[in-house]
């Protein structure tokens, strides 16, 4: 297989046409190697419009998914990212290429070592990879604590969690993808005040839910 020939295919037919136009993230795509971060077994698909099966019954985006929210949550090279859900360490190293730092948890001990040995073998090392379950926020600590400039959820929430907003600093934004399978939702939540927040419905997909995701209030009349 022609890799950078399957790259250039991915970028054109699968991502192109996903309304991801923005040239600066379609070069990422070219500098950081998504097949370095695929799983040995299925380096195969590693351009393929699929899901890629992951340890501990996870898997990785669809290529168009993971540009389209590089692209909706428009970072800028000052800012620090959370990442919930770090899976092969691909998400956390698109972003890390655009921003200044990026904390990114994972719940899977097996899955963290994955991610930090591929971050490391790409020299990726403005991200740190964190074990612990983060389906409610996380408050970090020193210079890369809350609030965050942008967090990205790297999994389905029936619902966006109050804690979650209370995390992102004024300006700032959190990518979730929001409901349950079938449809779910892909939203921009930005935090325009200390109480007022602005959320965008972006597009419609269909995602695993992030392991012990909050569960939506059951109403009883």
């Amino acid at each position: 297989m022609n890799i950078e020939q399957a790259r250039f295919n991915m970028i054109e037919q699968q991502i192109r046409p996903w309304d991801v136009l923005d040239q600066e993230v379609l070069d990422t795509l070219l500098v950081v190697k998504r097949e370095d971060f695929v799983p040995a077994d299925h380096k195969n698909l590693a351009f393929m419009d699929t899901e890629i099966p992951l340890p501990c019954g996870q898997n990785m985006f669809t290529p168009k998914l993971e540009a389209r929210i590089l692209q909706e949550v428009a970072l800028k090279k000052h800012e620090n990212v959370l990442e919930i859900g770090t899976g092969s360490g691909y998400m956390a190293a698109l972003l890390a290429h655009k921003a200044r730092h990026v904390t990114t948890v994972e719940i899977e001990p097996e899955l963290k070592a994955l991610a930090e040995k591929n971050l490391a073998a790409n020299g990726i090392t403005n991200v740190k990879v964190e074990l612990g379950d983060g389906a409610r926020g996380w408050a970090g600590s020193g210079s890369d604590a809350a609030p965050y400039d942008v967090i990205v959820v790297s999994g389905g929430l029936p619902v966006l969690p109050e804690s979650f907003l209370q995390q992102i600093k004024i300006g700032g934004r959190i990518l979730a993808i929001v409901g349950s399978a079938p449809v779910m939702s892909a939203e921009l939540v930005t935090r325009v005040s200390d109480t007022a927040y602005n959320t965008v419905k972006l597009f419609e997909t269909n995602v695993k839910p992030l392991k012990n995701a909050v569960a939506p209030s059951q109403f009883r009349f």
